[in-house]
């Protein structure tokens, strides 16, 4: 078992920068392929970026090259860095760690950007 917990959410001004933060607890967290997700009001939850036990990353092509995934093994903790942020990025932010068929789940943490 593994439980998420989100932080770092917020309103952002568009063009400005915010770090999300997913502390995991329970075993074996350099195991997972962490993931962070997000969900808009009226469409479906979609991958924003991924990074694997190895550190191989992957994004959404919306968000390239304006948000970084890191992890931190010995903090039990993945951080999603988001800059030039856009109105169209405000939705709920979802952490998710993935192993196998296991897949657990973070509640969630809004982030609007909006002038």
């Amino acid at each position: 078992q593994v439980q998420l917990v989100e932080s770092g959410g917020g309103l952002v001004q568009p063009g400005g920068s915010l770090r999300l933060s997913c502390a995991a607890s329970g075993s074996r967290f350099s195991i997972y392929t962490m993931g962070w997700y997000r969900q808009a009001p009226g469409k479906q939850r979609e991958l924003v970026a991924a990074i694997t036990s190895g550190g191989r990353t992957n994004y959404a092509d919306s968000v390239q090259g304006r948000f970084t995934i890191s992890r931190d093994n010995a903090k039990n903790t993945v951080y999603l860095q988001m800059t030039s942020l856009k109105p169209e990025d405000t939705a709920v932010y979802y952490c998710n760690a993935r192993n196998g068929e296991n897949s657990y789940w973070g509640q969630g943490t809004q982030v609007t950007v909006s002038s």
